[in-house]
């Protein structure tokens, strides 16, 4: 984090809340690796901010388990393991397909809107992937599946999600940038919105799970071969 962070002082949300997302960002892509001591002062100087803030976001995503409190030097980024990486992936698969299933299938008056609403942020998640910007990649990535899972209407499944992503790591996300692999996954999300906006459930799960199967791509640093993708199914 060699570039100062902006942090936008006029936001509704409070500075420990945007420090803490930067943060979530950079932690989950894996721009900040295992091991690396992050101190309340230097943060601080970084985003412009004073250290209360800072200090409170760090509290905050220790007791989320990215981080752990190191006496009198600061906070240290804490490792996944792969085992556990597969163990958060198979939960988000088992929660998010049939969820999103759901929502592709819901024919409630106002919820095309509110999906045809997200296709800004599935562009968005290109231009992230695009530019090489992996953290705002994994924040506008979160926001997006977040709010399509809560128009299933379960606030609690929407948390659960939430505290998975959090959880992740991304490590490899420059790797597939370079293999000219993420732009091209982070193009699925447009296709979700469409398959939504089809009623085509059969599609969504398809979309849905080999999404989510590019997560162990994702951590280990690995990219797939082109032309290996799964064929999508006929529409239903």
């Amino acid at each position: 984090m060699s570039a100062p962070i902006v942090v936008a002082v006029g936001s509704r949300t409070s500075l420990r809340d945007q420090v803490a997302q930067v943060m979530r960002g950079l932690l989950v892509s894996g721009q900040l690796e295992p091991g690396t001591l992050c101190t309340v002062p230097r943060l601080a100087m970084q985003f412009g901010v004073s250290a209360t803030p800072v200090r409170e976001a760090l509290l905050d995503l220790s007791h989320e388990g990215l981080l752990e409190a190191v006496r009198n030097k600061g906070f240290r980024v804490t490792a996944v393991s792969d085992a556990t990486l597969g163990e958060l992936a198979e939960l988000r698969t088992l929660i998010e397909v049939p969820a999103m299933v759901a929502v592709a299938g819901d024919r409630r008056h106002g919820v095309g809107g509110r999906v045809e609403a997200l296709r800004p942020l599935a562009h968005r998640i290109v231009a992230a992937a695009a530019a090489g910007d992996f953290a705002a990649y994994v924040l506008v990535d979160t926001e997006f599946h977040l709010a399509f899972l809560a128009l299933h209407g379960n606030v609690h499944l929407v948390e659960v999600v939430r505290d998975l992503r959090g959880r992740s790591r991304l490590s490899g996300l420059t790797e597939l940038a370079e293999a000219g692999v993420l732009e091209t996954q982070a193009q699925e999300h447009e296709q979700m919105v469409d398959a939504a906006l089809a009623h085509d459930r059969a599609l969504m799960r398809h979309l849905m799970t080999q999404h989510l199967g590019h997560l162990r791509v994702s951590w280990a640093g690995r990219h797939e071969p082109r032309g290996t993708e799964s064929s999508p199914p006929p529409h239903d």
